[in-house]
């Protein structure tokens, strides 16, 4: 199986879609694209201060139209947030236009590598591991309904997921 021209990677915040999608883009010699940088790029503010001044909805709406725009990209490996999949048309553009793979990881582990990130609106609740797990429940399975592949990146380096997929993909 040749690569495809589209791969969509989903899953919580702390799963490594950006890290990991530059190295898959590299090994693949695709484009890498995040949809959280171009709505920074195309707002000219930063994720955080969206949701203070427009909430998440207003984010959402944001995050919808570069979804729709960026999934008709060809020739590239497309890091999404983690909250894309709670928008059904969302989930349809991704399945529908690419190959999608849900990075899973586990609350501990995103807990783990979203200590020190003061950059995530939804982790500023007073217990962020009650945050990542009610969220887990809601969006695992969103996630797993699009998913063409699901690769668990727990203890792996983002360099060992990335070689993984490329061995998946051909």
């Amino acid at each position: 199986m040749s690569a495809p021209s589209r791969i969509f990677l989903v899953g919580p915040m702390g799963a490594g879609k950006t890290t990991i999608g530059k190295l898959l883009a590299r090994h693949l010699g695709l484009a890498f694209a995040d949809t959280d940088s171009e709505i920074e790029r195309r707002t000219g503010a930063d994720i955080p201060w969206i949701f203070d001044m427009e909430g998440e909805q207003g984010f959402r709406d944001r995050e919808e139209q570069v979804v729709a725009d960026m999934t008709q990209l060809n020739d590239v490996v497309l890091a999404t947030g983690g909250g894309v999949v709670m928008r059904p048309s969302n989930r349809a553009y991704l399945a529908e236009r690419g190959f999608v793979i849900y990075l899973h990881a586990t609350v501990r582990e995103q807990l783990r590598r979203t200590a020190r990130d003061r950059k995530r609106p939804l982790l500023r609740a007073a217990k962020p591991e009650t945050v990542l797990s009610e969220l887990m429940t809601l969006r695992d399975p969103l996630y797993r309904e699009i998913a063409d592949h699901v690769i668990d990146t727990d203890g792996c380096s983002p360099r060992t997921v990335a070689q993984r997929l490329q061995a998946v993909l051909g």
